[in-house]
């Protein structure tokens, strides 16, 4: 039962990061940085892009252009995981907290935290390296 279920996650996370992959592959187009912010004389009041600001004025801008996965959070296949092929993690900072569901009917996640500029061994064998996240401007 728990494998069933588990190929079933694994068959909707492999389609949705298919379809997030063809839309990040794309050219974004750009959003008008001062949207929402400017009144006219059609909107007497900012809206909510106007009212936001910082990471979240990002993500929604990100979000209006296309990429529903800003800060890329959502779930990743492993890669080959060699020591010369590690999966490769983005990141924007030095380091990040990841897991690993180290076989397929595990019932917990094997944590850990990977730093810039070194790869990481999980317990299961898989090596892991943090990359920097390619940084998109999206009109801030």
């Amino acid at each position: 039962m728990a494998s069933l279920l588990y190929r079933s996650a694994a068959n909707v996370v492999r389609r949705s990061t298919l379809i997030s992959a063809v839309r990040m592959s794309s050219e974004t187009p750009k959003v008008d940085p001062e949207r929402g912010k400017v009144a006219s004389d059609k909107v007497s009041m900012p809206d909510t892009l106007g009212h936001a600001v910082g990471a979240e004025r990002f993500e929604l801008l990100a979000r209006l252009a296309g990429n529903e996965d800003p800060f890329d959070m959502n779930v990743k296949s492993r890669a080959k995981g060699t020591v010369d092929e590690p999966t490769l993690i983005p990141s924007l900072y030095d380091s990040r907290i990841v897991g690993c569901i180290c076989e397929e009917d595990a019932v917990s996640i094997t944590w850990m935290t990977l730093h810039k500029g070194e790869q990481k061994r999980c317990m299961c064998g898989y090596y892991f390296k943090l990359v920097p996240l390619e940084y998109k401007d999206y009109g801030q």
